[in-house]
């Protein structure tokens, strides 16, 4: 059968899950720059007091004397980024399962590179703020935003190779898992246990409905409001609740693929075997046996990797663009930022994520490529991963996330940490790109 239809070429060109990945990255990353400018310019302007009061105004949930009540700066942070982290658990899953991160050969230079890149800016910023009234921030350079990171990367396009570009998603999926460790583990202040154990209980039920192989989505899904609501409750921040939920999403189809092939063809041998109607319509068993192949067609396919690339867009477009804009509106006086910048916090931040990922990322990898631990990405330089390293300190979205957590209550340090982030950031992007672009080009042949 041939169609004429030029347009819908670049929509009918199938694509890998990772090549969809990649896409969703760059997409989040342009509109979280947007947001981010967005945000920025609405703090800044005569609508700032409006900006605040929006993000400020309490949604409250009743039932009866029961009552959950948040700002909507709250709800986003922890409801929404919740959604958020549980694609991150989706991610984490797929790579240590099927992707890089499921050949221990291929993944030990990206998680060693990740570690490298986690220690090297904590100590750097503990450096500056051991003793000091910032000394919780230390998590706050640790972090890598993937949405930017991988942007600038897909970015250059031919100009780096393909396994240049795998090397940094495995790198930030591992930063992302270290991310989640030091929240739950270092950034709860007090554990309240009896919500604890039933948050628990929760996942014990959702590993049951694994166990016992069921897919349908709606049982996990009633099961993690639950979950998130008991870690809400317990003290350890709710938004941990998603990536544990995503442990127990079952990552195997429902049937083979040799099953479904035969079964398949067994419904169109079926399909065919009704005449067509004079009015060129479908008969009634024949729109059955298209339901049946529509329902066979989702059970040869995970529902990890189906809620993995369902939840892709409504992240990318919806939750980390209202995260930034939630949470990246300072109010900015320029004839104080000097001051801003050369406090401890500042200070440690920038150097953490400027100076602290490249020497973590570049320093760690070189030494495990010298020491035949590790090979390089085929078609790579150690100059390459130098630009890799860089664009590692791009932190942002979890940056920003943590310094919420380590200074909740304080507005004078978490305003020092966001004018530090978004300098960094800026600065690692711009230092990352040039360098790829203009001075590690030419060096592609094998260290």
């Amino acid at each position: 059968m041939k169609i004429y239809a030029p347009w819908e070429k670049a929509f009918n060109k199938i694509s890998t899950p990772f090549e969809d990945f990649l896409h969703s990255q760059m997409t989040t990353g342009l509109v979280l720059m947007l947001m981010t400018i967005t945000a920025l310019l609405l703090a800044n302007s005569p609508l700032a007091d409006t900006y605040s009061h929006f993000f400020h105004m309490k949604i409250d949930f009743n039932v009866g004397e029961w009552k959950l009540s948040h700002s909507l700066h709250h709800w986003i942070n922890d409801g929404l980024m919740a959604i958020f982290f549980f694609m991150i658990g989706l991610e984490i899953k797929r790579e240590v399962l099927v992707g890089e991160l499921s050949n221990i050969k291929v993944a030990i230079l990206p998680i060693l590179a990740a570690i490298g890149g986690m220690a090297f800016p904590a100590f750097i910023y503990m450096y500056f703020n051991q003793g000091g009234e910032g000394a919780a921030g230390w998590g706050i350079p640790m972090a890598t935003d993937i949405a930017f990171a991988i942007s600038a990367l897909v970015l250059l396009g031919k100009r780096v190779s393909p396994a240049l570009v795998t090397f940094l998603v495995a790198l930030a999926i591992v930063d992302d898992l270290g991310a989640v460790l030091v929240i739950a583990i270092f950034y709860t202040e007090q554990i309240h246990f009896l919500p604890l154990l039933l948050a628990g209980g929760s996942f014990g039920v959702m590993l049951l409905l694994n166990r016992f192989g069921i897919h349908a989505i709606l049982p996990y899904f009633i099961v993690g409001l639950f979950l998130w609501f008991f870690m809400l409750e317990s003290g350890v921040h709710a938004t941990i609740a998603g990536v544990i939920a995503a442990m127990t999403i079952p990552s195997r189809p429902k049937i083979t693929p040799s099953s479904f092939t035969h079964h398949t063809k067994e419904l169109l041998d079926e399909y065919d075997n009704y005449p067509l109607a004079t009015d060129h319509t479908m008969h009634e068993k024949q729109k059955a046996i298209l339901l049946n192949i529509k329902e066979t067609i989702d059970s040869v396919g995970s529902p990890s990797a189906r809620l993995e690339h369902d939840l892709h867009l409504p992240v990318s477009l919806l939750i980390i663009p209202l995260f930034a804009l939630a949470n990246a509106g300072i109010s900015i006086n320029f004839s104080s930022v000097g001051e801003v910048i050369t406090q401890n916090v500042s200070l440690g931040i920038i150097f953490g994520l400027l100076g602290g990922k490249i020497l973590g990322i570049t320093g760690v990898s070189f030494l495990a490529i010298k020491l035949g631990i590790a090979k390089l990405p085929q078609g790579s330089s150690m100059s390459q991963l130098l630009g890799v390293g860089a664009l590692g300190g791009i932190g942002f979205t979890m940056s920003i996330f943590v310094a919420d957590l380590a200074f909740a209550g304080n507005e004078t340090l978490i305003f020092q940490a966001k004018i530090a982030i978004l300098t960094a950031s800026l600065f690692a992007g711009l230092l990352g790109y040039i360098w790829l672009r203009f001075v590690a080009k030419a060096e592609m042949s094998s260290y």
